[in-house]
């Protein structure tokens, strides 16, 4: 008999506790809804995955685990939506320390057929996960990290207390307010991305990319679309395959390319890297840069920092080129124009000595430095201009 006991209560143990749910069935207009609702026990750890639906979890100061489940079948049958409201089963239960809330469609295929999920947790949640074949995903107030994935939906996380997770098929995403690493893929939609904490990963297929700030590095990666960052605590590195691209002030260095659309970036105290396959460049304040396109003009001001010395170079095929240099700057200037043909070169600077190599249709090239030299500014255009001038 003791044996007995013994058995009972370990089967007790390792039974998941079943939350208790209610069911009510009301006509909405000419169609048809079913609420469930239910509570389970807090945990630190809360899963949801559903076949078909959106999902909201929200943070708050109650205790438990709330859960409403709106599903609606747009037929004016009460039997063809009772049917349907069977097919979807849906079960919630604790097992040790995570609960879970799963939503499966256990019938043919779902036609006029949607569901809405609002959990409510603690804010204190240590993790929350959601999966959706195809609906939206949107989680706030959550103190843990999190992680969420839809075969198409829409993705929205604000006010993450650690890193996070977010994959879609093809949705757009917005995230904010997120206390640690952020990890983002979309297979074509919009991502704008807020206030991140850790470091950075987010890309897309095609759409545009808008990134306010990341306290550490990031990397961004577009199809076609076109790349804003405002503020970069890190290194940076943006890739479009022919969108342009916007940058602020960075508090490092980049690696910047584009296919094919224009590049602008308002300073970075390290050296960048910037190319394109056929747009205009334009870098507001650097201390070194190596400046490649293919087609487009480029300006670039270059000042004195306390980085690294770099070498740098500025070449276009076809495209006048601008440089900008502070009076008090270390640098050795190697400028030449391939094919002069009444282009020209034109300096501020008397130690910058200019001549001519083959005539009118040969080389014009200008050398010298600042200061008593310093890293290796080289200047190269196959068919433009040519113009240094002294920055304020």
């Amino acid at each position: 008999m003791i044996k007995l006991y013994k058995l009972v209560a370990v089967c007790a143990v390792l039974v998941p506790f079943a939350a208790a749910q209610q069911t009510s069935i009301h006509q909405d207009g000419g169609n048809w809804t079913q609420d469930v609702t239910g509570s389970l026990a807090k945990t630190n750890n809360v899963i949801v995955k559903t076949d078909i639906g959106s999902v909201r979890v929200t943070g708050g100061a109650q205790a438990n685990i709330d859960y409403a489940i709106h599903n609606h079948a747009n037929t004016s049958s009460q039997e063809t939506a009772k049917r349907q409201f069977d097919s979807f089963k849906v079960t919630a239960y604790v097992r040790g320390d995570t609960a879970w809330i799963i939503a499966e469609w256990e019938g043919g295929q779902a036609r006029h057929f949607g569901s809405d999920f609002v959990i409510t947790v603690p804010n204190s949640t240590e993790q929350v996960k959601v999966e959706s074949e195809s609906g939206n995903i949107e989680v706030v107030s959550i103190a843990g990290r999190t992680s969420v994935e839809t075969g198409g939906g829409g993705i929205k996380l604000e006010n993450i207390g650690q890193e996070i997770q977010a994959q879609t098929g093809g949705g757009n995403v917005e995230i904010n307010a997120i206390g640690g690493d952020a990890t983002i893929e979309t297979g074509g939609g919009n991502l704008k991305l807020g206030s991140i904490k850790g470091k950075v990963s987010a890309s897309t297929g095609g759409g545009n990319i808008q990134l306010a700030s990341s306290q550490q590095d990031a990397v961004i990666e577009t199809g076609a679309g076109s790349i804003h960052v405002q503020d970069c605590g890190g290194m940076l590195k943006v890739s479009t395959g022919g969108g342009d691209i916007d940058l602020g002030t960075l508090s490092d260095g980049a690696q910047v390319e584009t296919g094919g659309g224009s590049i602008h970036l308002a300073g970075a105290k390290g050296y960048v890297r910037v190319e394109s396959g056929s747009g205009h460049i334009e870098l507001d304040g650097v201390p070194s840069a190596n400046v490649e396109t293919g087609a487009g003009g480029i300006v670039a001001k270059f000042i004195q920092t306390n980085a690294e010395p770099h070498d740098s170079r500025l070449e276009t095929t076809a495209g006048d080129i601008t440089v900008y240099l502070a009076p008090s700057i270390h640098i050795v200037v190697d400028a030449a124009i391939e094919v002069s043909n009444g282009h020209s070169i034109q300096s501020d600077f008397p130690e910058f000595q200019v001549s001519n190599e083959g005539g009118p249709w040969g080389t014009k090239r200008a050398e010298g430095n600042l200061n008593g030299g310093g890293p290796l500014l080289k200047i190269r255009t196959t068919n433009g201009n040519i113009v240094i001038h002294r920055s304020m």
